[in-house]
């Protein structure tokens, strides 16, 4: 009987390994994935007065209304 035990713990630590990694992998992909939406920049048409974002790391952007080239808002 101890051979059945013994095997019935091991399952149970390779089941328990198989959801703790699967549980890092989309915990860690769910992260990145809200920090990249999180990471915009802020721009302000000065010909339209309208706010409108863009990924992080864009320095000039076209106004989606109007097409006027601005600069990034810096606070």
């Amino acid at each position: 009987m101890p051979d059945l035990t013994l095997a019935a713990v091991i399952y149970s630590v390779l089941v328990a390994a198989l959801f703790l990694g699967l549980w890092s992998y989309y915990d860690r992909r769910e992260h990145a994935r809200f920090e990249r939406e999180r990471r915009r920049t802020l721009f302000h048409c000065i010909r339209c007065n309208s706010l409108y974002e863009a990924p992080a790391g864009t320095e000039v952007r076209g106004c989606p209304r109007c097409g006027h080239e601005n600069t990034r808002l810096r606070f």
